[in-house]
């Protein structure tokens, strides 16, 4: 059984950057210390003959082979419809 204390509880808010008052300091450590107690009894469940997985949809990834082919647009053609070109790319306001 693990105890959280208030002033743990403030340092983690500090961290947050989350103004909390005593009283909502000292629930919200009674609830982790309740959360932490209950993550502590999945420790006595015998797991030992459970397989570790991924996932469990048992979907997969299909991938397809890249190919390069030749388009029927030219890169003038793209070009034109930019608002702003500039040496053979498009012109962007810069992004910092």
């Amino acid at each position: 059984m693990s105890e959280i204390t208030a002033r743990e509880v403030e340092s983690l808010a500090k961290l947050a950057r989350v103004g909390l008052t005593e009283e909502e300091r000292a629930s919200l450590a009674a609830q982790m210390s309740e959360i932490i107690d209950y993550v502590a009894e999945l420790d006595q469940v015998d797991v030992s003959k459970v397989e570790p997985t991924s996932q469990v949809t048992g979907l997969y990834n299909i991938y397809r082979e890249d190919k390069v082919v030749d388009s029927l647009i030219t890169r003038e053609d793209l070009l034109s419809n930019a608002p702003e070109v500039e040496g053979g790319a498009i012109k962007v306001k810069a992004v910092l």
